[in-house]
């Protein structure tokens, strides 16, 4: 029988390993103040908690596995923690990470300070109170995506990266192969897609720099002033910058928002002139859209990845059932998209 835990009930036994380790590694007593479970997340179970540590109380977020991996290639917990503060010690705006479970825990975890403003992207697309954070910022995420991806690599722990041999292109569509044959369904425009792509491969100037993987709104945290921090690393990997570039004008980031491509809030030029702007490289407009398409037959993939967690009993979640029948809207999206590309080569 699956235990029902209240939203604002932190599990006794997650309780007493998280105070231990926070004990241990401060060497100051630590005490629960409050717990609340956050809402949302396909891959992580997240928390906002409260915690005294000695005489000082740090607001905190706990990043912990659920049940089954979203991704084969997605980061673990540790490996997690060690890029956010490297990341965190090149100038990225990013929570800083505080704790993390000692090896070998059941579900591994880690715990990052609290940043303020609005991660839902329902809202930050409609929020009143955010209006004026929308006018600045589709050129912040420009900004902020070319610090990230300045930050050295060598200082960076060991993550993902291209076999050798391939470019990030030909590597991605290696990925999205091998996430079609484990999901063992045909699809003919997955099938048309793939052939597409691989034809057109991209044009890359051999640089691989840290791509956070799923840089878009839903990920970020946003105020009123814009831009307060970048948000769930666990897709970050070594590749080419314009994987990170067009994630977030995938359509379904937009949250309906359709007019504002980067991610339901601003324009392309707003967007790109931030990236440039703050040292990001010229940016190639063909690879940017030869990575938008296949952000959106990824997304597609996923969806179908994330219902059959749910179906075959690995992580019981209607949110993850739901994404299932999203897939459609990205398929739609890619067979629309490639018959405009090639009516205007005609």
């Amino acid at each position: 029988m699956t235990e029902v835990i209240r939203a604002d009930a932190l599990p006794d036994p997650l309780r007493d390993e998280l105070l231990a380790a926070v004990t241990a590694a401060t060497g100051k007593p630590a005490a629960l103040a409050a717990a609340r479970r956050l809402a949302g997340g396909a891959s992580m179970e997240s928390w906002s908690l409260d915690l005294r540590v000695g005489d000082d109380t740090e607001a905190l977020v706990l990043r912990r596995d659920m049940g089954a991996n979203m991704s084969a290639y997605a980061l673990d917990r540790a490996t997690e923690f060690a890029l956010l503060r490297a990341a965190c010690a090149a100038g990225v705006k990013a929570p800083r990470p505080r704790y993390q479970s000692a090896p070998g825990a059941a579900k591994a975890w880690f715990l990052m300070e609290r940043l303020p403003g609005e991660s839902v992207g329902r809202k930050v697309v409609r929020a009143p109170d955010l209006a004026a954070a929308r006018e600045v910022l589709a050129r912040q995420l420009g900004e902020a995506l070319a610090v990230i991806h300045a930050v050295p690599v060598d200082g960076l722990p060991v993550i993902p990266a291209p076999t050798e041999g391939r470019s990030p292109a030909a590597e991605a569509l290696h990925q999205a192969r091998a996430v079609v044959a484990t999901l063992r369904l045909r699809n003919p425009v997955w099938t048309y897609a793939l052939r597409w792509l691989a034809q057109r491969l991209p044009a890359w100037d051999g640089a691989l720099v840290l791509v956070h993987g799923d840089y878009r709104v839903g990920n970020l945290l946003v105020d009123r002033a814009g831009l307060a921090g970048v948000l769930d690393w666990e897709f970050s990997h070594l590749g080419d910058r314009h994987e990170d570039l067009a994630w977030v004008t995938v359509r379904d980031w937009r949250f309906e928002q359709d007019a504002r491509v980067v991610g339901g809030v601003g324009s392309l030029d707003d967007y790109l002139a931030g990236y440039a702007a703050a040292g990001g490289r010229p940016v190639d407009r063909d690879a940017f859209v030869w990575w938008d398409l296949v952000g959106n037959l990824r997304w597609a993939l996923m969806c179908h990845a994330q219902a059959e967690r749910h179906l075959g009993g690995a992580d019981r979640s209607v949110e993850l059932l739901s994404l299932g029948r999203k897939a459609a809207e990205m398929e739609w999206e890619l067979v629309d998209r490639i018959d405009a590309i090639e009516k205007e080569l005609r």
